[in-house]
């Protein structure tokens, strides 16, 4: 089988996308393309990452509640 991207192969690729998107598209689908990549890569590393360690609570006891009556607004 050889190698599957010679020259010819890639230039062949690079025609038929021409022809079949136009020169106009071609800028757009590329842009798109990498800010689908850059989405998976942050993707990606959300998931690698280990979760942030929960924050450490304080022995505090909360504050006294009160007991007077509460008045509607």
């Amino acid at each position: 089988m050889g190698d599957l991207l010679q020259p010819w192969h890639i230039i062949v690729l690079v025609v038929l996308a021409f022809v079949l998107f136009g020169a106009k598209r071609l800028p757009e689908l590329g842009k798109g393309l990498g800010e689908g990549l850059k989405g998976f890569k942050e993707g990606l590393k959300g998931i690698s990452d280990p979760p942030p360690p929960p924050a450490q609570q304080q022995n505090t006891p909360p504050p006294p509640a009160s007991n007077a009556p509460v008045e509607p607004k």
